[in-house]
């Protein structure tokens, strides 16, 4: 016999996952706590399984809860998907949208290819830039949506997505932090990151030289894993080779970055709030498209 599960059990399962209590799930999917708890009995009498630990405060998830979690994000993910493409009315067109070449690897797959599969005839076009440029663009009505960093950031016309610590970034088979004078690996032209780190080492009057400067994330990235220089970077574009200096190594702390997300008030608005949407949520921020849409 077939077995079908509600979407609406799913949700409120991954709230509990989520959250690790009953009563936090019971507010974010606003059912009362009974609710909740009758719709995870039915949820394991369906499956058969036991999904949750229940023997702490803390709701923890079984082998099975865990098996399940991942594949309900799946269906989820899915379900928002086809409701997307089939309610809203097809849209075709063109966007643009700006973000620095660090963030790009790490988020814009996902969300490209989330966009294109709700909006198959809205066509992309990604600017590579720094964060001060694509501000100037965003306000000049150049592009459509801009995903910036920044260390202090303006929310009274953006929309924060996250707040990532900053590293000095080494590659661990080189020891370049010895060197002296210091050799550093920076972004060239305006990059926040490159003002942070220099005005640091001013601060501590420590010595160095920018042995290598690049508008590329993977230029930097190069020259790092060749042990010809040390650089900054966030968590987000911290790849495999390259790791955080130890502190006990004494560098000066850096500024977190902030990751803020700009919409124009310029072209196709449906176009434009539906990706600021996907946006939104690769980076899992928990926002409200109709407050979201007001921005800028």
């Amino acid at each position: 016999m077939l077995t079908n599960i509600p979407t609406e059990l799913l949700r409120t399962f991954l709230a509990i996952a989520e959250t690790g209590s009953f009563s936090q799930a019971a507010e974010q999917v606003h059912r009362t706590q009974s609710a909740i708890s009758m719709q995870v009995k039915k949820l394991e009498d369906l499956l058969g399984k036991i999904l949750l630990n229940r023997e702490r405060k803390i709701s923890t998830l079984t082998a099975d809860g865990q098996i399940l979690a991942n594949y309900a994000r799946r269906i989820l993910q899915l379900n928002e998907e086809v409701v997307s493409l089939l309610k809203q009315p097809e849209l075709s067109g063109w966007v643009q949208i700006g973000l620095p070449d660090d963030f790009a690897p790490r988020f814009l797959p996902e969300i490209l290819a989330r966009f294109s599969r709700t909006h198959p005839r809205v066509q992309v076009k990604v600017i590579c830039e720094s964060s001060i440029d694509l501000l100037k663009k965003i306000k000049q009505g150049d592009i459509d949506l801009a995903i910036t960093t920044t260390l202090e950031p303006d929310l009274e016309d953006a929309l924060l997505l996250r707040n990532e610590p900053t590293f000095w970034a080494y590659s661990p088979q080189y020891l370049a932090y010895e060197q002296q004078p210091l050799p550093l690996a920076l972004f060239s032209g305006t990059c926040s990151w490159r003002r942070w780190a220099i005005n640091a080492l001013d601060n501590l009057q420590i010595n160095y030289r920018i042995a290598y400067s690049s508008s590329s994330l993977i230029g930097l990235q190069a020259a790092v894993k060749a042990g010809l220089a040390i650089t900054v970077l966030s968590q987000s574009a911290l790849p495999s080779g390259i790791q955080q200096i130890p502190a006990d190594v004494g560098f000066p702390p850096l500024p977190q970055t902030s990751i803020v997300l700009h919409k124009s008030a310029q072209g196709n608005q449906l176009i434009v709030d539906s990706l600021a949407a996907h946006i939104v949520d690769a980076f899992g921020v928990n926002q409200d498209m109709g407050e979201l849409c007001q921005v800028c």
